[in-house]
């Protein structure tokens, strides 16, 4: 039987096309998206995220079905270990947690980390790979991308936003720089440009997902 995803999904209105963590053609066999009320974008994309009041979160692991879970915001990586464990069944807080793996064989300047918000990204989100601060990369508040869920707007368009993605990471690769980790769950619709302009791998909430699971991800989102 295919696995199940069962998504904590911060309580956003912004629309959710295939390939992002929310949208249900991302996954093999649709996912439980259990929202989190008062969860917004503003009380959780924070500097300090142990201020962040995760019993909420916790709360619906009691209504998970899924096979795997996993939340729909990397700036949750800070509360990977304790919200695992509060359950018997893979648990994802964040593609952050792959740095426990990519640290291993990528130096901080071969890797660039694709994050929301550069400022509020920081060594608590990083869980001990705090030399990696120095690898972060933050959408620009100009952005579509960004304004859309910023602002929680009702209007997404992809082209548009993933023209100014490619572009921002286009201007800033180096060739240092052996591989992509994509902190935000809302830019894995755009992993395949991303691949294609900078010829990079590239790690997502997905691939984590699916490595954590196989089989959970729909074939054309963690090619």
């Amino acid at each position: 039987m295919t696995p199940r995803v069962t998504v904590l999904q911060l309580d956003t209105d912004f629309p959710r096309i295939p390939g992002d963590v929310g949208a249900v053609e991302t996954y093999s066999t649709p996912p439980q998206i259990i929202r989190i009320a008062g969860a917004s974008v503003g009380k959780i994309v924070i500097d300090r995220p142990e201020d962040i009041d995760i019993t909420p979160f916790a709360d619906a692991l009691a209504q998970a079905e899924g096979d795997v879970i996993a939340t729909s915001c990397g700036f949750l990586a800070f509360w990977q270990d304790h919200l695992a464990a509060l359950t018997d069944r893979p648990f994802v807080a964040s593609s952050l947690i792959a740095l426990d793996g990519l640290s291993d064989t990528l130096s901080p300047e071969e890797l660039m980390i694709l994050t929301f918000d550069e400022s509020a990204l920081g060594t608590a989100h990083l869980r001990g790979h705090d030399d990696y601060s120095a690898s972060i990369l933050g959408l620009a508040p100009q952005m579509h991308l960004r304004q859309v869920i910023s602002q929680n707007q009702g209007r997404l368009n992809p082209t548009l936003a993933g023209q100014e993605i490619v572009s921002l990471v286009a201007t800033q690769i180096t060739k240092a720089h052996k591989h992509i980790l994509l902190e935000c769950t809302n830019l894995p619709p755009y992993r395949r440009a991303l691949q294609q302009v900078t010829g990079l791998p590239v790690t997502d909430i997905l691939s984590v997902i699916e490595e954590t699971c196989p089989n959970a991800i729909a074939p054309a989102f963690i090619s």
